[in-house]
């Protein structure tokens, strides 16, 4: 089973979804900013993606710097922080098969199709 991470109002996450279906997908569709994943969804994402939680943020949104949070923070602050504020979270993300791909650019999820 595929799934995608989506918000609708973002325009990346709107070609992944029309990538993967014109790929013959019918992805379960998480709207992860009103289904927060968990800590331990989001450090498990971390791991099969291969990168540190900050590669998952989106430092720029104003709600980075509101919350006071840096590039150094620990691991576990920032995986809690996302957890909380899931707008925090760089979208969309790609499971499949236990393999996930961040979907920036688009085309970047087809590896794990």
């Amino acid at each position: 089973m595929t799934t995608i991470w989506h918000n609708p109002r973002c325009s990346k996450s709107r070609q992944t979804l029309a990538l993967l279906h014109e790929h013959g997908e019918t992805p379960a569709i998480r709207l992860y900013a009103e289904d927060a994943p968990t800590g331990a969804e989001l450090r498990e994402v971390c791991a099969v993606l291969g990168i540190a939680p900050i590669a998952l943020m989106r430092t720029g949104e104003a709600l980075f710097r509101e919350l006071g949070l840096t590039r150094t923070d620990p691991d576990e602050a920032l995986i809690a922080a996302m957890a909380a504020h899931p707008q925090l979270i760089e979208r969309p993300v790609v499971l499949k098969g236990g393999k996930a791909a961040l979907g920036r650019p688009p085309e970047a999820v087809l590896e794990i199709l």
